[in-house]
């Protein structure tokens, strides 16, 4: 149970007994020390440094006091039988030793920042090692936050580690518990994401702007504010059911209609207009829809879709037309009032916590679609987290051309540039690459998003000078091709940083960073530097999210550094899938999402995926992995990462339980040529398609994912 006092709040502090422990925490100023000494002053404490860091000067004096115990310790492999014996001492005589990290480069969020080389020489001196995570929440707080109100010390301790369990594994899931335990209990995942969109609004309402690629007009946020809040009003008298589709493209028409549905007290879902008409009627019903907002010209440019009936649209230029005399009073008003009047006015909650905010379908790349209910909890900790890591300037513009039916598009080009004061350049479509290059060029982009499918339309389209002002190029939904990678920082001087994240995860889990370089760091050069990027992983874990890995089959814990079944936990997971218990049952167990992908960590914290469960194959009693089977066949015919040609499926076979099928766009490929050379490349037989399946084309989603279930049709169909 955590407890405030004055300014501290403590987590895990029952796990410290009278016994000797070494504690290893991933930080500590000088106030920590003070805090900790304060709390646990009744027992001997003692110090360890490392030799050759610096140290912030006022813990440097502290530790020079001759009432204060610190040892020096170097990572020598000559003196570590001497730490050790000095070590065990201490522990015999039942102190508290606690390990006072160095100076390093990090940069912010970074949870593990202490490098792992140290970490090993430390825990593989075999004492109980407890992990402490210790942080100051107002250095990772949202600009609606009061920063006064979290300026506190958080001590979160882990599980003690003893015996064969003190390794750099364990050490490593148990802090990032202990983090999650902590920012778990951050007063804003209370809050209602209507309050904290408006008090963005409100606070940013004359410095940050939506600037519509389509049509070349801006948006500013006060007159943004003005006509949620008018058109809220209309959408709260159109339907008296809790949800309202919304079928519009990333532009300032979706965002504002998105912002009005939330203050309105309603949940938005935006459809997925793309999906087929089997498709999009299971998620009308599903969400139990009545009306959908949409836009006359959006109306016209998709006539394939199958549109509601038009008295069931809301067609969000008509009403504003109708309503403009309103909007300029509520654009006076809401310059006039307190934002906390606003709210009172409009009726909107101070609380939202684990009630519905949003509700997306997943893309039933390999089912049916499911809706995944997102809480105000799970959005406002996600627009936390990965505004914690990618640490924007309100100066930075975001580039918004993912489909706001996209977790990544919702997330992180409309909620969180609302709350985070910053301004979004969008567009209806991540395809148009010139167009989009063209837009990041003219306003100055910081943050580009797209799926490895979009970033080779920029290496076809693209010139360098184009994409100049861009410091952050983020992918994910697929996996990234290094070729893909290579050819675009080749080509535009950027390194491509892949993350992860899922529909249930609100969505991003894991984000690869630049290193932090000198203009970003205050301490001294010499000072250690903690990783951000490995390329072939998808990142560490952003702040708050804790990970377990498990066999697969049995789910009986595995080490962190063997690869196994993902299990994620934190605030930004989603509350379950709408109307499905089972199904929510199958993959939420004590707060743990299992994410269905399998991976692996590494020292630095790093994970790597290697594969979807469902784009894996038992055969014979091996798990064979499709996406590793598809680099091998792309390596063995020369075929580049340009267009997918190839994908790899499973189907039910009496003698072996599963075989291979690949779906092959190229008709030139020959299955006796291709079954020799990967023979002659050392890939066991089991991993061989047994047959290949000719199409017209492989089945992408518009995501950019490879559509499973379409591939699985083709291939059982064959």
């Amino acid at each position: 149970m955590a407890r405030n006092r004055n300014k501290l709040e403590l987590h895990g502090e029952s796990q410290i007994s009278g016994n000797g422990v070494l504690v290893i925490a991933n930080r500590l100023s000088f106030g920590d020390v003070l805090h900790l000494e304060s709390q646990f002053g009744e027992r001997q404490i003692v110090y360890l440094t490392e030799r050759g860091l610096d140290y912030d000067p006022l813990l440097q004096s502290h530790f020079e006091k001759t009432e204060v115990e610190a040892v020096e310790f170097s990572l020598d492999e000559a003196s570590k039988a001497n730490f050790k014996k000095e070590l065990h001492q201490f522990l015999a005589d039942d102190c508290l030793v606690i390990f006072v990290p160095g100076v390093a480069r990090t940069r912010s969020g970074q949870t593990i920042t202490v490098p792992s080389g140290t970490l090993k020489f430390l825990i593989s001196a075999g004492a109980p090692v407890l992990p402490l995570f210790v942080d100051h929440p107002e250095e990772t707080s949202l600009s609606v936050e009061k920063r006064g109100a979290l300026e506190r010390t958080v001590l979160s301790f882990g599980e003690v580690l003893h015996r064969e369990a003190a390794n750099l594994a364990n050490f490593q899931e148990s802090l990032l518990i202990a983090a999650e335990t902590a920012f778990s209990q951050r007063p804003i995942l209370k809050s209602n994401l209507a309050w904290e969109i408006l008090k963005g609004l409100k606070k940013h309402s004359k410095t940050t702007e939506i600037i519509d690629g389509l049509d070349g007009q801006s948006l500013r946020f006060d007159k943004l504010l003005a006509a949620a809040i008018v058109l809220s009003k209309y959408i709260r008298e159109a339907t008296e059911m809790p949800r309202i589709g919304v079928i519009l493209p990333p532009g300032k028409g979706g965002i504002l209609c998105n912002a009005a549905v939330l203050l309105a007290g309603k949940v938005p879902v935006n459809l997925n207009f793309t999906a087929g008409e089997k498709a999009i009627d299971s998620c009308i019903e599903q969400a139990g829809l009545d009306k959908f907002i949409t836009a006359d010209p959006f109306v016209r440019k998709m006539s394939s879709f199958k549109w509601p009936p038009d008295k069931k649209l809301i067609f969000v230029e008509r009403v504003l037309r109708e309503l403009k005399p309103k909007i300029i009073l509520w654009l006076i008003l809401s310059k006039i009032f307190p934002v906390g009047l606003l709210r009172s006015l409009l009726k909107v909650p101070k609380k939202g916590g684990d009630e519905e905010a949003v509700l997306l379908f997943t893309s039933g790349s390999s089912g049916d679609p499911k809706g995944v209910v997102l809480s105000h909890r799970n959005l406002l900790a996600n627009v936390n987290q990965f505004g914690a890591r990618i640490n924007l300037k309100s100066t930075e513009k975001v580039l918004g051309c993912l489909p706001l039916f996209h977790s990544f598009g919702c997330t992180v080009t409309m909620w969180y540039p609302m709350i985070e004061g910053v301004s979004v350049v969008t567009y209806p479509s991540p395809l148009e690459v010139p167009k989009l290059a063209e837009l990041i060029e003219k306003h100055s982009v910081s943050l580009l998003l797209a799926t490895p499918t979009f970033l080779r339309g920029y290496l076809r389209r693209a010139k360098k000078e184009q994409l100049e002002s861009v410091k952050l190029a983020i992918t994910g939904a697929e996996k990234l091709p290094k070729k893909v990678a290579e050819a675009f920082e080749d080509r535009f001087g950027k390194p491509v940083l892949e993350g992860y994240g899922l529909t249930e995860t609100s969505p991003v889990t894991n984000v690869n960073m630049p290193d932090p370089d000198d203009s970003e760091f205050s301490g001294g050069k010499d000072a250690p530097v903690i990783p951000n990027h490995r390329f072939g992983s998808v990142g560490q874990f952003i702040p708050g999210v804790a990970v377990r890995i498990t066999d697969p089959e049995t789910h009986e814990p595995l080490p962190l550094h063997t690869a196994g079944m993902i299990w994620v936990k934190g605030a930004n997971i989603f509350e379950g899938y709408l109307g499905q218990p089972a199904k929510t049952a199958a993959v939420v167990k004590n707060h743990w999402f299992m994410t269905g992908d399998i991976g692996r960590l590494d020292e630095d914290g790093f994970l790597y995926i290697e594969g979807r469960l469902s784009r894996f194959s038992k055969i014979g009693g091996e798990m064979v992995p499709h996406e590793t089977v598809e680099d091998h066949i792309n390596k063995a015919l020369g075929l580049t990462d340009d267009e997918r040609r190839v994908a790899v499926v499973g189907v039910p076979d009496e003698a072996k339980g599963e075989a291979l099928i690949l779906l092959s766009s190229d008709p030139d490929i020959n299955l006796q040529d291709l079954r020799a050379k990967l023979t002659e490349e050392g890939i066991p037989a089991l991993w061989i398609p047994k047959k290949i399946v000719e199409v017209e084309a492989i089945p992408i989603l518009a995501s950019g994912k490879l559509d499973i279930k379409s591939c699985e049709g083709l291939a059982q169909g064959a």
